[in-house]
């Protein structure tokens, strides 16, 4: 993907068998939509991969979110270092794009990939009331930062929209 390629965001990729809902079965109500935030962070990856088992379990459709958030450091030069940005966010998609090919065919479920610019939790927000989630998985955060400021994970929890599950 290039770097004009990502300026035509949202980007949706599909993968696996078109999703279909299962047989009726008393007691298993549970939900149609799983969205996964994905950040290529280990527990982002782990996050995914709880998704994709419950949505295998659960026969939904699993939508994996990647958003491209631009640094700040871009705007102040921003030829050199977007153009590095681009890069990397290319890189991360390119590398995130065969897992979830291959997930979606070992695990025979429907996957939506979707990529936006922006704010995590603004697109995550977005896409989730968007397509009708009913659950958000995500992954803890690592950072220190978040402690004071607050992590996508603990805005999403205190959206109370959707249940929201944090993986560590």
């Amino acid at each position: 993907m290039s770097a004009d390629d990502t300026r035509s965001l949202p980007l949706v990729e599909e993968y696996g068998p078109a999703w279909q809902p299962g047989p009726f079965e008393r007691g298993t109500d549970g939900p149609h939509l799983i969205l996964a935030g994905v950040d290529g962070s280990p527990s982002a990856l782990r996050a995914g991969a709880y998704a994709a088992g419950l949505a295998r379990r659960q026969r939904s459709r699993l939508v994996i979110v990647y958003v491209l958030a631009p640094s700040v450091w871009t705007g102040m030069s921003p030829s050199l270092l977007a153009a590095a940005q681009e890069e990397a966010h290319d890189d991360m998609i390119t590398e995130l794009r065969r897992p979830i090919e291959n997930l979606a065919e070992e695990s025979n479920i429907n996957v939506t990939f979707e990529i936006r610019r922006g704010d995590a939790y603004t697109e995550l927000k977005r896409v989730a009331i968007d397509r009708q989630a009913d659950l958000v998985v995500v992954g803890a955060s690592d950072s220190a930062g978040h402690r004071l400021v607050g992590s996508v994970a603990n805005r999403l929890v205190r959206a109370g929209l959707w249940p929201v599950t944090v993986v560590p």
